[in-house]
């Protein structure tokens, strides 16, 4: 097994390649044609919009293989959901949303205001999105997980509507986990869809599900192609975030355990065949004995079967310096990005481009994607390079308001005059004129100097 992993597994000396071999060694697992993808996806979305619940009964024995009599979550469906969990798995979901929620409670930020100059106020304050749609896959393997992640903080930004979607299992119930989170999270309806039916679904609504703002949570490549198309139709829903295949890169040296380094890479790599593991180390023999140490742990891993197709996808780099491992990191910007190297947090002011990172031998990825606290929807495929994990502040609309008074207008109408005239908008620079024309005909107690003598000022002695 070492053998032949060594074969489909090459250690590249990052040094020794050219920029044209840099960019196609690090190039992430070729997806499906995207037009092709796209193009049957707007039929579902266009069906769901047409045809509403029977289009979605439709798919769902067509995908899912299920005879759905009803779309939503029952009362019943709940109850035996709650029953179903054992005390430890429980207290397990309740210790991990304690922890989530711990973490994004702490992301509240105070409102602004302030005068930026003598009569001119400016103020930001934020207001919870109106509906969000919460998808939590469950097509390799349910995802209460998932359901952690976007329910709570949905739960604390106050949305008024949160509603989940998953897909269906064989005998046409939901996951009693992800149920019993929606539940200990405040959500009481969740519907048994998956799929770019699910998505478009929440976008547009139907007649069993309410339309919604914003849709949230990762998914397949149909799922992703529903969410860009739907957020791109102003009828439709904005998205969380851009995201691919799932993926980590390790960056290691001498003092590392390969058999951490290993179990990192493999507990990505299962995800599915498409995702991507990442090793870059500065010790050939840490990369050697990395390679042992899959080849021993794949075999008595459950998931082998998706773990020897994903493999094909794994990069192992030798660099010549730790600067040069962090250079290759931001230039490839992984979801997940672990260091175990000595005096690891010395290291994270050189990481610009990452969606989460994970300090240290004892900080396996998997803490952050259960319980530890952060939150595990994070931009896959590079686009950690320009967008963040998801957070409290992605349910949450940011309102800013200004408030001028009189003298405040004096002072900075001019500069929007000028600044108005330069853009060559009249109507802009009009609006402010009207007003400073007013003013220079009125006293500064507020009086039109236009009135008649002999009548009597506001607020004066003989009024």
């Amino acid at each position: 097994m070492t053998a032949e992993l060594r074969s489909q597994l090459p250690i590249r000396r990052w040094s020794s390649l050219s920029a044209q071999e840099r960019y196609t060694a690090l190039r992430r697992p070729a997806q499906r044609n995207t037009q092709a993808l796209h193009e049957q996806v707007r039929e579902i979305i266009q069906e769901v919009r047409s045809r509403g619940d029977h289009a979605l009964v439709d798919y769902a024995r067509r995908f899912d293989g299920v005879e759905l009599t009803t779309l939503e979550v029952t009362p019943a469906e709940f109850a035996a959901a709650q029953t179903s969990l054992d005390a430890v798995q429980r207290q397990a979901l309740e210790r991990a949303i304690a922890n989530v929620r711990r973490f994004h409670e702490a992301q509240r930020a105070e409102p602004i205001r302030l005068e930026i100059s003598p009569g001119v106020t400016c103020e930001r304050e934020f207001r919870p999105i109106d509906a969000v749609g919460l998808y939590v896959p469950a097509g390799v393997a349910p995802l209460p997980s998932t359901a952690i992640m976007l329910a709570v903080p949905a739960l604390i930004a106050g949305c008024p509507t949160r509603i989940i979607c998953t897909p269906p299992r064989k005998d046409g119930s939901a996951d009693p986990a992800v149920l019993t989170v929606a539940r200990l999270c405040g959500i009481e309806r969740v519907f048994k869809l998956g799929g770019a039916q699910a998505i478009a679904a929440m976008a547009y609504g139907t007649a069993s599900v309410p339309k919604v703002d914003k849709v949230y949570g990762p998914g397949n490549a149909w799922v992703t192609a529903a969410k860009l198309l739907v957020a791109n139709d102003p009828d439709g829903a904005a998205l969380d975030l851009p995201a691919g295949p799932s993926e980590v890169l390790v960056i290691a040296d001498e003092q590392a355990h390969p058999e951490f380094v290993a179990a990192d890479l493999l507990a990505q790599t299962e995800h599915s065949a498409d995702a991507q593991s990442v090793l870059v180390t500065t010790s050939m023999a840490l990369a050697q004995a990395t390679l042992e140490q899959l080849a021993a742990q794949m075999p008595r891993l459950e998931r082998e079967r998706t773990l020897r197709e994903a493999i094909q996808n794994t990069r192992l780099f030798l660099v010549d310096s730790l600067q040069d491992a962090f250079d290759l990191s931001n230039t490839y910007a992984p979801e997940h990005l672990i260091i175990q190297i000595a005096a690891a947090r010395a290291w994270v002011p050189q990481v610009r481009n990452a969606g989460s990172v994970f300090l240290g031998a004892w900080t396996p990825e998997t803490m952050g994607d259960y319980c530890s606290g952060t939150n595990h929807v994070l931009p896959t495929y590079g686009f950690a390079r320009a967008y963040s994990g998801l957070g409290l502040g992605d349910f949450l609309k940011r309102i800013t308001i200004q408030e001028l008074t009189a003298d405040g207008l004096r002072d900075l109408g001019p500069t929007a005059l000028t600044i108005a005239h330069m853009e060559g908008l009249g109507a802009h620079a009009n609006a402010v004129q009207v007003r400073l024309a007013y003013l220079a005909t009125v006293l500064p107690d507020g009086v039109r100097a236009a009135a008649r003598p002999d009548t009597p000022l506001r607020g004066s002695e003989g009024a």
